[in-house]
């Protein structure tokens, strides 16, 4: 099997599993009871959050955990709407989003909130200008990907945070799912920062929601003792253990991990782009974990699919993307929709080999060849 997904999810680290199993056999207690097996679970979670600020550059007390990123994301833009209402309904965001930020701000918008999507130029990143042309005086939360599943964006979320800073009654939100660990990440002008353990080799079920001291939220979930009033439930103590392990081990060598990406990454598209119906989507800002590319006049699950046949797994788009084979992801970038519905995804990690990228190039050509032997797209 040759796994080129791992945008979608990665595979658990054998250390974080460990730490996960030794946790839950070893500290039993519920950590909001006052026995000393309860005390026992809250100090090893206090431990743990302590390393996770640590290593995020940011205070214990921020950290809220999530069962993942679609949580937090859910959490930190209904909970500042609800909030803040009362300074305007107005955000800002852009098409480059996962479905668990569109998601809520549909909510929103059936709810009276206006909506403004930031133009995107065509490397991808954010039209800063044009951002300044839409902050108004009732806006009250701008939310921007630090890097997008799709193309692999990263967005210049240091400078939009300092020119967001000039406006105090404005919120920055950033889903950093898919930057965490990838790539350095300055959070200081940052107000809410979302993040997941399964995209760093940790345990799908856990993530986080870094929310600044200063700002309050409305909770989506009420009612019980947790390790914040912002998110009720009992703390799952394993799971935070894990995730605190999984993010140290993800951070290590982290630049020597990112420099056999981009070789790897380079091979690729070397080889890619030799081929007259391939498209490569992804620009010089996207991270070289993620390559996007259109093959023109072929399905994309239909060449999905065919490279499954030989054991190879790649993506066609975000994995929570619904249904519309259009990639707003791409099509944002390019405003071209024949290459924007033919988008796949290989998404490359430290783990991925040059023998498996050698294996994956055979088998792209000889379905590429066939493929493009038949018209009908209905094939």
């Amino acid at each position: 099997m040759i796994y080129l997904d791992y945008s979608a999810t990665t595979p658990v680290n054998d250390e974080v599993l460990d730490t996960f199993v030794k946790v839950s056999k070893e500290f039993r207690g519920n950590p909001n009871s006052l026995h000393r097996l309860g005390v026992n679970s809250n100090k090893l979670i206090d431990k743990a959050t302590e390393q996770i600020a640590d290593l995020l550059h940011v205070r214990p007390n921020e950290i809220i955990y999530t069962s993942g990123a679609s949580e937090s994301n859910n959490l930190a833009i209904k909970g500042i709407a609800s909030k803040y209402q009362n300074r305007g309904k107005h955000i800002i965001t852009t098409m480059l989003e996962h479905s668990s930020i569109f998601g809520p701000l549909n909510f929103l918008q059936e709810r009276g909130y206006e909506i403004d999507f930031v133009n995107i130029l065509e490397n991808g990143q954010v039209d800063i200008e044009h951002l300044k042309t839409l902050l108004r005086d009732d806006t009250i939360l701008v939310s921007i990907c630090a890097v997008d599943s799709e193309v692999g964006i990263r967005q210049p979320i240091e400078e939009i945070g300092l020119l967001l800073s000039e406006y105090p009654k404005v919120f920055f939100h950033v889903d950093m799912t898919q930057c965490l660990s990838k790539d350095n990440i300055d959070l200081t002008n940052v107000d809410l920062a979302s993040f997941s353990a399964h995209k760093i080799y940790g345990i799908k079920g856990i993530g986080g929601l870094i929310k600044k001291e200063r700002i309050t939220l409305v909770p989506l979930i009420h009612g019980g003792k947790s390790t914040t009033v912002f998110r009720s439930g009992t703390p799952t103590t394993e799971l935070i253990a894990s995730l605190s392990k999984a993010l140290r081990l993800a951070m290590e060598k982290s630049e020597q991990k990112k420099e056999h990406v981009k070789k790897l990454n380079i091979k690729v598209k070397d080889f890619l782009s030799k081929y007259p119906k391939v498209v490569i989507n992804s620009t010089n800002k996207s991270l070289p974990h993620v390559i996007n590319f259109s093959v023109l006049g072929i399905k994309p699950e239909t060449f999905q699919h065919s490279l499954e046949e030989d054991e190879i797994f790649i993506s066609t788009k975000s994995a929570c993307s619904k249904g519309d084979p259009l990639s707003k992801a791409v099509y944002a970038i390019c405003k071209k929709e024949d290459v924007a519905s033919h988008s796949l995804r290989i998404s490359i990690s430290h783990l991925t080999t040059e023998e498996e990228i050698e294996l994956f190039m055979k088998s792209f050509e000889k379905n590429y060849k066939r493929l493009s032997e038949v018209t009908n797209e209905d094939y």
